[in-house]
This record gives C-alpha cells, sequence and structure tokens, in this order.
C-alpha cells in the first residue's frame, strides 16, 4: 500500500499553495495535463488554473508538465500555459519523470508529482523517490482503460479515506 500512497490529496490543483509547497520542502512541481489543469482533449486549462500557474511560478517554484498523452497533445497545451514539458512520460515508470527532474535540476525527494490518478501519478512519484498530491477528477473520461483504472482506484482511495471531492489528506 505505502507505494499507492500520495503525500497528501486535495480537490484540485488550485488548492496547492506557496505555503504548502514550502512546507512539503518543494522545489519543483511535475504536473499531468488530464483532468488536472485540463478537461482531456482540451487545449484550454480549467478555470483559475493559468492564474495559479503564474502564482506558483512567481512563488519561485519551477514546474513542467510530465504528461502520458502524446507530444502532439501536449506541447500545444505546454506552451498555451508557458510551460516546459516532457511527454510520453510512461508513468508510473519513472522515465518520465526523471527527464523532468534532469531538465530542472533537482533532487528527487523536492520534486513534487500533482495529478489525479493513483496508479500512474502516484505510483510513479512514489518509484522515482518524489512526493505526490493526488486530486479528484475533474471531468468525466470515457474509455475502457480509465474505466478499469478508476475502478481499481475505488478501494485504494477508501482505505486512505480519500472518499470523495471536498475531502483533504495529508499523509504521515
Amino acid at each position: 500500500m505505502a507505494l499507492l500512497r500520495p503525500t497528501a490529496a486535495l480537490e484540485k490543483v488550485t488548492d496547492i499553495t506557496p505555503e504548502l509547497l514550502r512546507q512539503l520542502e518543494i522545489d519543483a512541481i511535475l504536473l499531468d495535463v488530464d483532468n488536472t489543469l485540463a478537461p482531456p482533449t482540451e487545449k484550454i486549462p480549467y478555470e483559475g488554473v493559468q492564474a495559479w500557474i503564474d502564482e506558483i511560478k512567481s512563488a519561485g517554484f519551477a514546474v513542467v508538465i510530465c504528461s502520458n498523452n502524446y507530444h502532439s497533445r501536449i506541447r500545444p497545451f505546454s506552451d498555451s500555459v508557458g510551460l516546459e514539458c516532457v511527454a510520453m512520460s510512461l508513468k508510473p515508470f519513472p522515465f518520465g519523470f526523471n527527464r523532468a527532474k534532469r531538465k530542472l535540476k533537482e533532487k528527487p525527494k523536492s520534486v513534487l508529482v500533482v495529478g489525479d490518478q493513483i496508479y500512474t501519478d502516484v505510483l510513479g512519484a512514489n518509484l522515482a523517490g518524489m512526493k505526490s498530491i493526488l486530486l479528484c477528477p475533474q471531468s468525466e473520461e470515457h474509455g475502457f482503460t480509465i474505466y478499469v483504472r478508476r475502478r481499481l482506484e475505488i478501494g485504494v482511495r477508501k482505505k486512505l479515506k480519500i472518499l470523495k471531492r471536498g475531502e483533504d489528506y495529508v499523509g504521515s
């Protein structure tokens, strides 16, 4: 279960504050896109996300998008929000996280992975020696693989008491 345990869980990315990042001793953030920053396949971020990115960068934190999606999907989005990106990350394997970490010149323990999936974002962060924040999915997604992953997450979220939106969790 330890590999599936996030460092913290929040409802949405804009709930992450510079104060929380400092408390977690974070210098850099790796962000997922779909259901974290924007609806799947959309090129426009959720409301408030661009202002949040600007605030986090202004507070001195390095930020990179790290996604399993194709470069053709991620690059236009990352350009539109003013961030670098690592596409085809192969999460949960640490390859993409390590590419992003090298780009940022950071140590794993000072890097935070933020995403909405336990079996890609949280597991990958833990395998890479990084911290993680698990978010509630912000949009509906359709497709067999996402359906299977979401069904598998139900038991883990229950065990960790991350049951629904609005219930924040900070692990021990």
